[in-house]
Formats: structure tokens, C-alpha cells, sequence
């Protein structure tokens, strides 16, 4: 028998203790991330046609195979007021450069990158492809904002790369926008194409495509900071995110996303991508941990585990947002569950249908260099693989599927042991702190229970209001050295994706879960500074900064209906402002539309019908820590490719609670307070 040792990480994170800020902000190590982003060449290939300025347009005949091309132009970037073409080829693709409005983030966030006058000038380029569901052409852009180069006027290198997976566009060998293809292009029996001279001065088209070698560098770039963290890009986001700890090294793997699902008309094109770090100081971006390769793909949650002593992780293959579930691999996995009590075995590649369903790729060093064993082992499409601490190999069943599975082997042979607990639907992890079991969704359901107990005694811990949720969206808990637990999610900014968030957790003797910042990697600040000493009336200060960090302590009183609030606004006033809202001795907290005369309209908590998943405005209860003095601090990060800020508050060092807030760039804060002590609030810009 294989030896499975298999450690589910799922995320949450234990509260370290919080050091004074101002120390903190001088000695605290700068993180960084290096990255695995570098130039790409197209070298070789034969020009099927040629144009330049003195041949502006011609005709060609695609080849048998035209599955792939390449395109390479010399552009001449200029701004425009009107549309305008830059190369055509009838029917199949238009290169075009235009205004864009500066208030529609939708889709691309080509707002994310505007010039001084607040113009948004892009490129984009439109490729009419022909899904094979569908009888219609569908066109798939791709594109940038002009401001995102270094010189988005005058002369480029631009190439348009299809290789019939992935549609493509690089300007001056950087890789700067792409989505992934379903169909391909009609060429018809001849092709015509034109240029614009005035911005194009030459172009060749190459049959088949030419597939991009990557070019190494002596020195890896980096970025700054890994908490907020998004993908680089106008429109790459963070999406569910999967964590583990192994051989002293934190794994965080995220579904990579564009466009906010909207990538793959709309089907997703998710797949894994791969940072990991020894000392949550530095980072490295691995290669993708699962990346599409065929057109059939596209990606849902899973979890790490080891398996035959070798790093793995499973996920899903949701195949079904693409074709109907009968041409699919799923009912083949169905009937042979059904005639025989537990999942078979299936090589994908052997198939007729399209694959769906669970799988699970193997690192082949125990860091990354994953590589996909196309098994399918179950036919879920969430699947959440894991240990248990008796050493079960076990699986909680999430979309396509409900309940707790077991097997003895990772590809196959999982029988039912729990037919109707998890409920499903939900992204769902197990995991164990001390004498504690617990259970999450990946937006709503929590349960735990003793150790020592049944499995039929969880306990539902939304019902009583016991749960942890803080605006992370499907976040994964892990626990890595010195007993310490680590939660990690993303916070939605773009539709389906969002922001990296990483905060610790802490635990009660009774089993009850909170959360805090993880001091390692709060973001770098400048020298703090006084605001005031202390609060005794409604009072208004400047921030200085876009994006801070402002702590306070509070007096918690003896009203029940005590309360203060921090009110984070704008130029606009009340438009778009947030509150931070703190009730000490009714032990609640909660994000609220901001209003200048007066404290927000009470919240609900997930319990009461509240949403913390969407991050908006909700509320949080039960907390700890707040019958006696205790400290507030927040950290708003605002970024333009965000499109407006991130609001992150920790409570008590015992609970904390994230917003998104779009459009709000903030410029002041406004202190109130009803039976309430405010003293001490300091605030210190961050660095990045």
C-alpha cells in the first residue's frame, strides 16, 4: 500500500501579537516578492505575407493548418479622439486603438493605468473566433491601457501570438494581456489584409504560430509587499485561493483570473498559479502549478496534499461551463459509481468525452514544477483533498457533489462515508487545531466540534454567531511552525477576483477561532505621526496619504450603547465614504455607508442575513477583548488598478474584518463617539 501522508491546508490565521507601530514601522524587514515575469522573443519563422508602408495591403491563403499564427507589426502609437484601425484582416481580426471611458472598469480595467489628463487611451485587439457550440462568431479582445508603458507614445514592437489555447498580445516583448481561446478563426479560401500606414510601418503574418521562448534574466524582478497583493496587470486578479505548509516552506496556489470570470466568453479560463516563501519576508512566483492547455479546460478550487510522499494538489475540471455534462466524461464516472459503490480510475486522455471532473497534478521536487497525471479520480468538480489526523485519506465533495468521501489511494476507490455532511455547493475544508475539528465554506458555513466527538456532532457556528468571516472570499487554512495557524483568501475588487489577504489566527480554550493581521507581512510604513491624544469631540483630520496605516485606542465605557466611528472620506464628501464602526460593550463591529452628520445605519452579521463574503458593508459579532481598553488599527490601501480602496481593521488583536470600497480614494478621517473613549490616534503612510 502507498503511504499517504496527506496535510490539508485550508486557511485562517492566528492573531501574533501586536507590536507598537511606530517601533514596528522602523524595524519591521521589507517583503518582497520575486517574480517570475520576464521578456519573451519570437525567434525563426517563415512570413506567409508582408506589408509596409510602401504595400499597405494583399491577399494570402491560409494554409491547411491554420490552427496558429503570429503576427508582427511595428506600430507608431499616437493619441486619437476617434477609433481608429491599425491593421484589419476582414472577418477575423481588427487591431484598433481608441478613447476609452475613463469610468468603465468593467471587463478589461483598462482605467487602471490613465494618462496625466485623465484619458484612457488603448490598444486592442479583436480576434472572431468560432466556439464549437456555437454557430455564431463570438470576437475576443484583448488589450491595453496605453498609459501602462513606459512610453505609450512613438515607436513599438507589437505581436499578436494565437496558438490555438491561448490568444495573446505583447508589446515590446512584454506579455501584457491574454484570454484563452474556444473555436478558432474562418480564414476562408483567401484572406485579405491592410494597414494603416500613418501608425503601422510594417507587418507579417506567419502560419504556423511562432511559440514564444522566454528570456532569462540574470536578475529577477520584484515587487514590493505581499499583503493586497494582485497579479501584474490592468485586469489579473487573485481568485480562490489554496494554501499548505511543507518542509518549512508556505504554498499559496490561487486560481489566476482575468476580466473577473469574464475571460473564455465568460467560462472562467481559471487555472492554478504558485507563490510560496520559507520566512513570509521573501516570496517567489513559481510557474503555474496547472496552466490550460487545451481549449476543453478551465479550472475550479481544489486543495495541496501529499500523497506517496510527493507534494500534489487536486482540483476540478469544470468542463461543464463549456460543454453540456452528457458529452462529458461525467456520466461514465457516474455509472460506474453507481454499479459499484466507489469512483473508478480514469485516464483522461483515453476518453472520448471531455474530461471532468477530479483531478490532481505531482511536484517533481517537492517546491513546484507540477505536472498533471490526468486521473480522474472522482466526478466533483471541487475537490477538497486531505489527510486526516488519523491518517484517513479523505475528501469533502463540493459542486457536482455534497458530502465526506474516504479512499486508500488518491486515484481512485472513493467511497460515500458521509453522504450528506458537508451540505456542498460551498468550497469546504476540514481541518484540526488542538482538541478542535473544524469545517468551512468557502462564503458561509462554519462547524466545529471536539476532537473526541462523532463525526455527526458539528456544531453550526453561524447559527450562534461564532463564526470567523472577515470579507475573505474561499479562504484556505494552513498551519506552519510553532503551532501557528494562517488564513488566506482573496477579497472581490473585479467580479470573481480581488486582492491577496493573509492574516493569522488565534484560537480560545473553548475552540472559538479569531483572526489577526500577521505581523510579518504588514505592509512597510513611513515614520508615524500624532493626530491626537485624545478625542472628545467630533473631529475631522487630513490623512496626507492615499494609503496609511492609523491606530487608535479605545476606551470601551459602560453603555451598551456606546459606540465610535472612523469615517473614511473623499473630495466627494459623503459619496463613496466608509465607516469603521465599533460598539465596545455590545461587542460589535461593522463597515457602514459613511455620512457626515451622522454614524452609519446599523449592519447585519452573517448570522442576522448579513454578507462579509462581499466585502461591502456588513457586520461582525461576539467580539472578544473589547470590555476593557483596547486597540483599533486599519490599514487603507487604495490602488488605481483597484479602482478604490481596501480597507483592512484589526480589533482587539482578537478579530478582524476587510472592505472593499469602490471608488473611494481617501483624504480624511472623521472621528465620533457616543459613550466612548478615542486616545492616541496616530497614522503612518505606507511605503508601496
Amino acid at each position: 500500500m502507498k503511504k499517504i501522508v496527506a496535510q490539508y491546508t485550508l486557511a485562517i490565521l492566528t492573531a501574533v501579537a501586536s507590536l507598537p507601530y511606530t517601533a514596528y514601522a522602523q524595524k519591521q524587514k521589507p517583503v518582497q516578492l520575486l517574480l517570475n515575469a520576464s521578456p519573451w522573443r519570437f525567434a525563426g519563422g517563415i512570413a506567409l505575407s508582408t506589408l509596409s508602408s510602401q504595400k499597405t495591403s494583399a491577399t494570402f491563403t491560409a494554409p491547411f493548418d491554420s490552427s496558429s499564427f503570429t503576427i508582427k507589426m511595428r506600430v507608431n502609437l499616437k493619441a486619437v479622439t476617434a477609433a481608429t484601425n491599425l491593421l484589419t484582416i476582414p472577418g477575423v481580426l481588427n487591431l484598433t486603438t481608441f478613447q476609452h471611458d475613463p469610468k468603465d472598469k468593467k471587463r478589461q480595467n483598462y482605467p487602471a493605468y490613465a494618462m496625466a489628463d485623465g484619458s484612457v487611451p488603448v490598444l486592442e485587439a479583436a480576434l472572431k473566433l468560432y466556439p464549437p457550440t456555437e454557430p455564431k462568431g463570438h470576437d475576443m479582445p484583448i488589450g491595453i491601457p496605453l498609459a501602462m508603458l513606459a512610453k505609450p507614445s512613438g515607436q513599438h514592437d507589437v505581436v499578436l501570438h494565437f496558438s490555438g489555447v491561448r490568444w495573446t498580445l505583447y508589446v515590446d516583448n512584454e506579455l501584457l494581456d491574454n484570454d484563452f481561446a474556444l473555436g478558432y478563426p474562418k480564414w476562408g479560401k483567401q484572406s485579405s489584409w491592410e494597414i494603416n500606414p500613418s501608425l503601422v510601418s510594417g507587418a507579417e503574418i506567419i502560419f504556423p504560430g511562432i511559440e514564444p521562448q522566454r528570456v532569462v534574466l540574470s536578475r529577477p524582478r520584484t515587487a514590493n509587499e505581499i499583503q493586497y497583493w494582485t497579479p501584474q496587470g490592468h485586469n489579473s486578479w487573485v481568485g480562490d485561493v489554496a494554501t499548505f505548509y511543507h518542509q518549512g516552506r508556505y504554498h499559496v496556489f490561487y486560481l489566476f483570473d482575468r476580466r473577473g470570470h469574464a475571460s473564455k466568453f465568460g467560462k472562467g479560463g481559471h487555472y492554478f498559479e504558485h507563490l510560496s516563501t520559507t520566512d513570509f519576508k521573501t516570496w517567489t512566483e513559481h510557474d503555474a502549478a496547472t496552466p490550460i492547455e487545451a481549449q476543453w479546460e478551465t479550472m475550479g478550487t481544489g486543495t495541496p496534499f501529499i500523497f506517496d510522499n510527493k507534494l500534489s494538489i487536486s482540483y476540478g475540471l469544470h468542463t461543464t461551463r463549456i460543454y453540456p455534462k452528457e458529452l462529458t466524461t461525467l456520466p461514465l464516472q457516474w455509472d460506474y459509481y453507481n454499479k459499484n459503490g466507489f469512483t473508478g480510475s480514469f485516464r483522461y486522455d483515453t476518453l472520448k468525452g471531455y474530461p471532468a471532473g477530479s483531478t490532481y497534478s505531482v511536484s517533481q521536487d517537492g517546491i513546484s514544477n507540477f505536472e498533471k497525471t490526468k486521473i480522474l479520480f472522482h466526478p466533483c468538480e471541487n475537490p477538497s483533498v486531505y489527510t486526516d489526523p488519523e491518517g484517513r485519506l479523505r475528501m469533502l465533495a463540493n459542486y457536482g457533489a455534497k458530502g465526506t468521501w474516504e479512499s486508500k489511494s488518491i486515484v481512485g476507490g472513493w467511497r460515500s462515508v458521509n453522504p450528506n455532511f458537508p451540505p456542498g455547493g460551498d468550497c469546504t475544508f476540514f481541518f484540526r487545531w488542538g482538541n478542535y475539528d473544524y469545517v468551512i465554506g468557502g462564503f458561509t458555513g462554519y462547524w466545529s466540534k471536539p476532537a473526541s466527538a462523532p463525526e455527526d456532532q458539528f456544531v453550526n457556528g453561524v447559527k450562534a454567531g461564532l463564526d470567523f468571516y472577515n470579507g475573505m472570499n474561499v479562504p484556505a487554512v494552513t498551519q506552519i511552525k510553532n503551532g501557528r495557524f494562517v488564513l488566506a483568501g482573496w477579497i472581490p475588487i473585479a467580479g470573481w477576483g480581488g486582492s491577496l489577504v493573509i492574516h493569522e489566527m488565534i484560537q480560545s480554550a473553548d475552540g472559538r477561532i479569531g483572526t489577526k493581521w500577521m505581523e510579518e507581512i504588514i505592509p512597510a510604513t513611513q515614520k508615524a505621526r500624532s493626530l491626537a491624544t485624545q478625542i472628545k469631540q467630533t473631529s475631522t483630520f487630513s490623512t496626507g496619504s492615499s494609503s496609511f496605516l492609523l491606530s487608535f485606542d479605545v476606551e470601551p465605557g459602560t453603555d451598551v450603547q456606546g459606540k465610535l466611528g472612523a469615517l473614511l472620506f473623499g473630495k466627494d464628501g459623503d459619496n463613496q465614504a466608509c465607516e469603521v464602526q465599533v460598539s465596545p460593550r455590545a461587542n460589535k463591529a461593522q463597515y457602514g455607508r459613511g455620512q457626515l452628520d451622522a454614524f452609519s445605519r446599523s449592519e447585519k452579521s452573517l448570522r442576522e442575513g448579513g454578507s462579509p463574503s462581499g466585502a461591502r458593508n456588513y457586520a461582525i459579532e461576539n467580539l472578544k477583548g473589547t470590555d476593557k481598553p483596547f486597540k483599533v488599527r486599519i490599514i487603507v490601501k487604495y490602488s488605481a488598478k483597484f479602482g478604490g480602496s481596501q480597507v483592512d481593521t484589526e480589533i482587539a488583536g482578537q478579530r478582524t474584518m476587510i472592505a472593499f470600497r469602490p471608488d473611494l480614494k481617501v483624504e480624511k478621517l472623521l472621528f465620533r463617539s457616543e459613550g466612548t473613549g478615542i486616545k492616541n490616534v496616530k497614522i503612518a503612510a505606507l511605503k508601496n
